[in-house]
């Protein structure tokens, strides 16, 4: 089925673009119907009342001349044309009615000059506007050979027409060139925090800069500023109250490891020992999802470094994992947080199949990382839910045994907040391929 398109469709999508659409649009039509409205009612108009003055002058001419076709009669025509009527007029015995013209084709407003003449004169004629100069060229048979006569062009054209047109032109590109410079002055300052906006989403710091743009646009700058400072203090706060529970809960946990380990061995303290170490994985895990990825700063990095190193971790677990890497993978991220969402992703991998590949690549501006695995895999309808935080699959994953459900939504965000995603999809190895998606601009 063929979509049809719409002019929303057609029309520019940025505010400078379309701004400039609304100011210039209506003033270059507007230009344009007054220039038509005028060529047709008064330039045509001029010249046509213009072209029919010059025919009745060289058919007044032609008259006089046949009713006695005689050289002194012509010499006194001739004086008579030439003031003051403005006509150079001369005989050529036996010659043709049409010579070469300069150029082919001429303006449209002649038609008004030949169409009269060969009203008034009953007669064919020949006609030539297109040779340079101040005149243009008439060619008429009459008694005795051809009447060739010469007329200044401001007898048979208007000269306003041309002239206001070009003003008119002039005037529409000046009106343009006044909208761009307006418009671009007011829109640098949107982009400017608009980019700001992003850098920040990204837990970059893109610092303060000059308030400009109209009043509106330094009222959202200012709310923009206060409500980074208040995120920033929620942040800070948020990183104080983890350090403590970090510390609070922790202390609790090493005093009970090291009563654990002066205890006889026994069935039941091995039981005890285990549940104190998913207790203490699950503490980890709720810390780092709550962290979020504010705590460190982008630098340029080697995501193939990073991509290799998580599986060679993977694999000293005992999982059989492969990676392949093609070009170059060098990227500005959060080194520590990327290596938390790829450890994330291919763990989870290894726990619901017996193989995981690990493919990292560029495409153009962007670093994909597919991890793969031959694993049961999920219902597509699901893999939404899977980016759940404490979200658990287990119907369809079976094999998982540990975890809270945080790993996916600890990806994503780490993803996201580079300005990149994770993307759930069905694996070439019957199982589930995780997506990693991450731009090298960032």
């Amino acid at each position: 089925m063929i979509r049809r398109r719409r002019l929303r469709d057609i029309l520019p999508k940025g505010l400078y673009w379309r701004t400039l659409l609304i100011i210039a649009a209506p003033a270059a039509i507007l230009q344009l119907i007054i220039t038509v409205v005028f060529l047709n009612d008064h330039w045509e108009a001029t010249s046509k009342r213009m072209s029919q003055a010059v025919a009745a002058d060289v058919a007044l001419v032609l008259q006089l001349y046949e009713r006695d076709p005689t050289p002194e009669r012509f010499e006194s025509i001739r004086a008579l044309a030439w003031q003051p009527l403005r006509l150079e007029i001369a005989i050529e015995p036996g010659a043709d009615l049409a010579v070469e013209r300069c150029r082919a084709y001429g303006p449209a407003i002649d038609r008004f000059l030949t169409t009269t003449l060969e009203l008034e004169l009953k007669r064919d004629l020949w006609y030539d506007s297109t040779c340079p100069g101040t005149q243009v060229k008439m060619r008429i048979p009459t008694e005795g050979g051809i009447l060739s006569v010469k007329a200044f062009r401001d007898r048979v054209q208007a000269r306003s027409g041309p002239l206001f047109v070009l003003w008119i032109f002039g005037a529409t590109a000046f009106l343009v060139i006044v909208s761009i410079v307006f418009i671009r002055n007011q829109v640098r300052p949107i982009e400017k925090l608009a980019s700001a906006m992003e850098q920040f989403g990204r837990g970059e710091d893109p610092g303060l800069f000059g308030l400009r743009g109209a009043r509106e646009v330094r009222a959202a700058t200012l709310a923009f500023f206060d409500m980074r400072q208040r995120i920033r203090k929620h942040v800070d706060q948020r990183g104080q109250l983890l350090a403590g529970v970090s510390h609070d809960l922790r202390t609790p946990l090493t005093r009970l490891k090291l009563q654990f380990a002066l205890m006889p061995p026994s069935p039941d303290l091995d039981a005890a020992k285990q549940d104190l170490a998913d207790m203490e994985a699950t503490l980890d895990e709720y810390l780092a999802f709550a962290r979020g990825q504010w705590s460190e700063a982008p630098e340029g990095a080697d995501l193939g470094a990073i991509v290799s190193d998580v599986v060679a971790a993977v694999a000293r677990t005992g999982a059989d994992v492969s990676v392949v890497r093609e070009g170059d993978l060098s990227a500005s991220v959060r080194a520590g947080a990327v290596k938390r969402a790829l450890t994330n992703l291919i763990d989870n991998a290894a726990a619901h199949g017996e193989r995981v590949r690990v493919t990292a690549k560029r495409t153009n501006d962007t670093i994909i990382i597919d991890v793969d695995d031959d694993g049961p895999g999920i219902s597509p309808a699901l893999y939404e839910d899977a980016f759940r935080p404490f979200s658990r699959l287990d119907e369809t994953r079976t094999r998982n045994s540990k975890g809270v459900g945080l790993g996916l939504a600890i990806a994503r965000d780490v993803a996201r907040s580079h300005g990149g995603d994770v993307i759930l999809s069905k694996s070439p190895m019957d199982g589930l391929r995780a997506t990693l998606r991450l731009p090298v601009g960032t």
